[in-house]
């Protein structure tokens, strides 16, 4: 990321607060919010400043990685054309979930180690504040160390466990759907990529043993660890024992209590709220929401549900402004250990987005005192 910051007075705009929108003028200078700084004037009448998008969990970067199945040649355009995506979104903090997986293509570990190494040669260059999500396949007792090592190698300082093996099916002796498209993608033929998953299938009693002595390693550490698609209130507690405090997408309203009476964080999938459910017949992020069950909302598969969220929510009386845009803002902040971010007080980062409320377009987002999205009227307020 780029040094160079501006020194500015932004005057008229309603500014969101703990208490809602309020008309606030305040300065930017070094990359903070500081309230007597006196830069140059900006006159924002007519728009809301807000706190800039914390996302603690997106995939849609892959798109840009691969546009189409084998376009990979460039990853590093790649990431310049998502942290574009990002910054037009609100986006000042993306999570970018990278997997570790047995699946193969952009999950495979391979790609894994190829998607970090281009990040550490071009994160200088990009605008957004990027870190890094593993998503690891627990069943790949094989990798347990060398994906500690890629962690400690490269600084992920989140880890979130995922079990993809199609277990009742194999368990019953069933030919798992999709496998064909699946065995394609990984490079493999369909029995080849049977045998793999009857293999890690059949040694699921040791994964318990090895994945504790696994989270008491990363811990130790200080990274991270989250669990996904938690479906039950046991399967949640047996990974809080772990140490694994983050619950991710949690399939059922018992899985994201049990988190949260064990002083867990909980996510949820923005997607979900503005689709008005889940796509797999899971829990309603918008239920589990209006039951104080949620900490943050994470973009998932589509950036621009972040946004489409906090109003579905608004609109529909879910939330109030201020308490909606916090699960995108302050909440995950909070999770991912940010103490700088997340809201428009003194002394903060001047991580902000400057949205048109008629047409409720981000037209602005600046990440420490940068720029990295400026477009339309508020573009002609600045350069004008």
């Amino acid at each position: 990321m780029t040094t160079n910051t501006l020194s500015l007075r932004l005057n008229g705009a309603l500014c969101l607060g703990p208490d809602g929108l309020a008309q606030r003028d305040f300065g930017i200078a070094d990359g903070l919010i500081e309230c007597a700084a006196d830069g140059r004037p900006v006159d924002l009448r007519g728009y809301w400043v807000l706190p800039a998008f914390v996302d603690v969990h997106g995939d849609g970067f892959e798109r840009h990685l691969a546009p189409r199945r084998g376009a990979m040649k460039d990853l590093a355009q790649g990431l310049m054309s998502a942290d574009a995506e990002l910054a037009s979104n609100g986006i000042a903090t993306a999570t970018l979930a990278q997997f570790y997986s047995w699946e193969g293509g952009m999950r495979s570990p391979a790609f894994a180690l190829r998607f970090l190494e281009t990040l550490r040669e071009c994160r200088a260059q990009l605008l957004t504040d990027v870190l890094v999500q593993l998503r690891f396949e627990t069943q790949m007792l094989e990798d347990y160390d060398a994906v500690a090592q890629l962690v400690a190698d490269f600084a992920v300082p989140y880890l979130v466990l995922n079990d993809h093996i199609p277990h009742d099916a194999l368990a019953k002796g069933k030919r798992p759907p999709r496998l064909t498209g699946q065995a394609l993608k990984s490079g493999r033929s369909p029995d080849a990529h049977l045998e793999l998953l009857k293999q890690m299938h059949g040694r699921s009693a040791e994964v318990a043993p090895a994945l504790a002595t696994f989270a008491e390693k990363l811990r130790s550490r200080g990274v991270r660890l989250g669990s996904h698609d938690d479906a039950t209130a046991d399967q949640r507690c047996w990974f809080h024992a772990l140490g694994v405090e983050i619950s991710e997408f949690p399939e059922t309203r018992e899985a994201a209590e049990t988190a949260k009476l064990e002083g867990g964080k909980v996510i949820l999938g923005a997607p979900n709220v503005v689709r008005g459910g889940s796509h797999s017949g899971n829990a309603s992020a918008q239920d589990l929401i209006a039951a104080g069950l949620c900490d943050a909302l994470a973009s998932d598969y589509h950036y621009p549900a972040l946004k489409q969220a906090v109003f579905r929510l608004v609109d529909e009386g879910v939330l109030p402004l201020q308490k909606a845009w916090e699960l995108v803002s302050r909440g995950p902040a909070q999770l991912l250990g940010y103490a700088d971010r997340g809201t428009l007080a003194q002394g903060q980062r001047a991580d902000l987005v400057i949205l048109d409320p008629t047409s409720r377009r981000i037209e602005a987002t600046m990440t420490a005192g940068r720029f990295s999205y400026l477009a339309g009227g508020v573009a002609q307020r600045f350069l004008g």
